[in-house]
């Protein structure tokens, strides 16, 4: 897998319920972490080899940090994923 760089964008909250949103995703995250998916570990997406290189911060769009949590390299590129959609490697 390819090495990137990535880059921090410094942002701001637009309302009042971003707190919410940041909570939960706050909340996903730890589920995550709790069930064992780490940064680093190796997972499969059905059957599609890739490793956790992250976690999605993103508290709004189609694929909330909430909802996906993970950011998971494969071959094919970065997806952001539930928990649901990944297993073990």
């Amino acid at each position: 897998m390819n090495t990137q760089s990535l880059i921090l964008v410094n942002g701001q909250r637009h309302s009042a319920s971003a707190h919410h949103y940041h909570g939960t995703i706050e909340q996903a995250i730890h589920r995550a972490i709790d069930a064992g998916y780490r940064i680093g570990r190796a997972v499969r997406l059905g059957s599609v080899p890739g490793r956790l290189i992250g976690y999605n911060i993103s508290n709004f769009g189609r694929f909330s940090g909430a909802s996906y949590p993970l950011l998971v390299e494969t071959e094919y590129g970065i997806a952001k994923c539930s928990m649901r959609e990944v297993s073990p490697a």
